[in-house]
């Protein structure tokens, strides 16, 4: 191999710092993150704990390709098209015995043995098995196609199928003219007696015959069935129903401009939020072998009859509830000894949660625990399972403010895990002992894998990793597989022994490029409120050295979703808006990122803050964020802007249209303006529905602030936005001619969704909002 000489050595050391310090410019900010390099996306550990499988992107495509990497240090490599076949899978589940995995790849059932590494195939077909279940006695059910299927150890066979007609020889509706018929016209009526006779005797030799698929379940011909449980010994089968079609509402017609036809195009897209609730389900149980089918009543569930709503209701004029309340199906568990069956049930107010276990002799909901918010049951933490003995319940709740680990037997709930801080994608170790979670408990921002033993005990942390993203226990209970990540790293594997201990890395997909860039470190701050909630935690971006007396421009982020967490360790989900916020500070700004009120990561009361009143509590805590910018970080109050897309495009408008004079700039992004326009799932927890509700829609719509407007504005939306409308730039944009505004512009992008994914258009967005703080901030 050539040697360099040293100058030569020198020479590339002296590039390679230059290229460093070089500032990233908008065009690599906005690019693809190819010159980053591709996240580590989903993986899971090979059947012999000693190498793990993921997916990443390919470079200058959309193919997710597998990849391969061992624990004894060798690089990772592509998996072979070859080789595939002999794939393992994510969320492979163990048997009783932890002999044997079973797991879904291709939407086919595959069984592992993990003494051996032998692989047997038990389904080849087209329809997507799910929800995989181990039994008694090693035997497997699972779902396809809305059947179930079980494997007994030797053959697969068709186990349980529900169907949504009446069944044979359901006599009909009373009609005289039809009884009339049958008494005048006697072969008639022996045609029908022999052929129900002939049905009679074909159901007892189906019984009598073991070789034979049990028949089918039937529901009757007035129901859409939208979800079924089968008992993982095939007994018993629960099912899901709503009234056959229900109306669930007018949805809308989106147009699309730029298409391959060349033609104007429509979209089908969602109904708004109040354009008819959801629909109510009511819950079945089935003896498989008879089809005998009863119903379990929700009557016995607390505060099933309570209408938080009563008084909204009474002040719209609306009649009260009479009877229960409507009730959704959140999720079936069955243990895998088949002897017993949770339920979560969701009041479609959103204010109760409930899991009820079934008691099959009596066909019975038994109340197992009640989950109330006067605001609204969280989105999140609502995951529940059953141990290894079969007989202990264990769930999440956020009854004490912050999502909880518990577990129950028969008698009271075992809290095992307590504090400010959340437990969340609980993990069982393969022998019943321990329960492995993430958890936040040192700051709100930093998440670990700890654990707690299932008996109760001491919580400790597992890792000290810093971002961890998830996490998988290995077959044989000894390592877990970390997905993890930093503010500049995207998610990689390290291996960490189940017990603690360092971490060994696995992979590292950056570019050589992207490594040696020198980032801007987020500084985790905490900015204390003045409106009574504590402390808001940050992320500030500024010059390593501040220029002594000099007062610097502000730009204020503001993240998406409302409930979404951007203050952490882990890498970003605004990677590219924190690239840009280096930009931003190089070119003389200081940035602050706030985890507002509404924000994931913070408990119950932080994220039901804006209950009834959206906008109201975010925008106090940023107007505490610039005090806190002006009198810690050298800020200059009278050139602030502010930006943000989604709930971020929401709250700009909120705060150029509240409070006029404040921000000067601001860039509003896929922005919603009326909040009727958006969906029910979301909306109708936090502000009820217009028609109950129309104060909460009033003081929380930016459009109906839009008068407040006398600051610069821009206003940025994919016009093939499927989640908040383009309809909404376009109603503010309307409003503001109405109102004569000037200062304000609208940015369309015909190809985009809510989710920008062209470079294209990334930069042009990106190119506005630099441009308008260029020319807005800056003394």
């Amino acid at each position: 191999m050539m040697r360099l000489a040293p100058l030569a050595f020198a020479l590339l050391a002296s590039l390679s710092a230059a290229h460093a310090a070089e500032p990233v410019t908008l065009a690599q900010a906005m690019d693809d993150q190819d010159w980053i390099g591709p996240s580590v996306e989903s993986a899971w550990w090979r059947w012999d704990g000693k190498a793990a499988q993921f997916q990443q992107k390919r470079a200058g495509a959309i193919v997710r390709d597998t990849w391969q990497v061992g624990l004894d240090g060798a690089a990772a490599a592509p998996v072979a098209d070859t080789a595939r076949a002999d794939l393992d899978a994510a969320n492979a589940l163990l048997d009783a015995s932890a002999a044997r995995s079973a797991f879904v790849r291709n939407g086919d059932v595959f069984i592992r043995d993990l003494r051996s590494g032998a692989l047997t195939q038990l389904s080849r077909d087209n329809q997507n098995a799910r929800r995989l279940q181990w039994g008694p006695n090693g035997s497997l059910v699972w779902q396809a196609g809305g059947n179930w299927y079980r494997w007994d150890g030797r053959a697969v066979a068709l186990a349980a199928q529900a169907l949504a007609e009446d069944a044979p020889g359901t006599p009909p509706k009373a009609d005289d003219l039809r009884d009339r018929q049958l008494r005048r016209i006697d072969t008639l009526r022996e045609t029908l007696d022999r052929r129900d006779a002939a049905r009679n005797q074909a159901d007892a030799w189906r019984s009598a015959d073991p070789t034979r698929a049990a028949a089918p379940v039937y529901l009757g011909k007035n129901v859409d069935i939208t979800d079924t449980a089968l008992s993982p010994d095939g007994r018993w089968l629960l099912v899901a129903t709503q009234a056959k079609g229900a109306d669930a509402g007018r949805g809308g017609k989106m147009p699309m401009y730029v298409t391959e036809s060349g033609y104007e195009e429509f979209e089908n897209v969602r109904t708004r939020v109040g354009r008819n609730d959801p629909v109510p389900q009511s819950l079945w149980l089935a003896e498989v072998a008879t089809g005998k089918v009863r119903a379990l009543k929700f009557d016995g569930l607390p505060g099933i009859q309570n209408d938080p709503l009563a008084d909204l209701r009474k002040a719209a004029g609306k009649e009260p509830l009479k009877g229960n309340r409507p009730v959704q199906l959140g999720d079936m568990q069955w243990s895998n000894n088949a002897q017993n069956v949770a339920v979560m049930l969701r009041a479609v107010d959103n204010k109760d949660r409930w899991i009820a276990s079934v008691d099959t002799a009596s066909a019975a909901l038994q109340p197992r625990h009640r989950l109330h918010d006067d605001a609204w049951i969280n989105w999140g933490f609502n995951e529940f399972g059953w141990m290894p003995d079969g007989k202990t319940l264990w769930y999440l709740s956020e009854e004490s403010g912050f999502s909880h680990l518990y577990t129950q037997s028969g008698g009271k709930p075992l809290q095992l895990t307590d504090g400010r801080w959340e437990t969340s994608q609980v993990s069982v170790s393969p022998d019943g002992s321990t329960f492995y979670f993430l958890c936040n408990r040192v700051t709100p921002g930093d998440y670990e894998v700890c654990n707690v033993p299932a008996r109760g005990g001491q919580v400790r942390e597992v890792t000290a990793l810093d971002g961890v993203e998830d996490f998988s226990v290995s077959p044989q209970g000894s390592a877990l597989l970390v997905r993890y990540s930093s503010s500049y790293t995207p998610p990689q594997l390290a291996v960490v022994d189940a017990k603690g201990g360092e971490a060994k890395t696995l992979t590292d997909t950056r570019t050589a490029a992207y490594k040696t860039r020198t980032w801007i470190q987020p500084q985790m701050v905490q900015v204390p409120s003045k409106h009574g909630a504590g402390t808001i935690w940050g992320k500030y971006y500024g010059p390593e050295k501040m220029e002594p007396g000099k007062r610097y421009p502000i730009v204020m982020f503001v993240h998406g979703a409302g409930y979404l967490q951007n203050v952490s360790k882990r890498w970003p989900n605004y990677f590219r808006e924190q690239m840009f916020h280096n930009l931003l500070v190089n070119q003389g700004y200081i940035v602050l990122d706030l985890d507002y009120r509404a924000s994931e990561g913070y408990g119950r009361d932080w994220r039901t803050a804006i209950y009834r009143w959206m906008g109201k509590p975010e925008l106090e805590d940023y107007l505490d964020g610039l005090d806190w910018l002006v009198e810690n970080k050298q800020g200059d109050r009278g050139h602030a802007g502010i930006y943000g897309g989604s709930y971020g495009g929401f709250m700009t408008f909120a705060a150029l249209f509240q409070k006029p004079g404040v921000f000067k700039a601001g860039a509003a992004l896929r922005p919603v303006s009326d909040w009727s326009q958006y969906n029910h799932g979301y909306t109708s927890n936090i502000l009820n529905t217009p028609e109950l509700d129309p104060e909460a829609y009033k003081r929380s719509s930016p459009i109906e602030y839009a008068e407040g407007l006398q600051d610069n504005l821009l206003i940025a939306h994919g016009m093939i936005d499927d989640n908040v409308f383009f309809k909404d730039s376009v109603m503010m944009s309307q409003k503001l001619i109405e109102l004569r505004k000037d200062k304000w512009e609208l940015a369309p992008y015909p190809m985009e969704r809510h989710g920008f994914v062209h470079p294209d258009s990334w930069y042009d967005e990106y190119r506005r909002i630099y441009e308008l703080f260029e020319r807005t901030l800056k003394p």
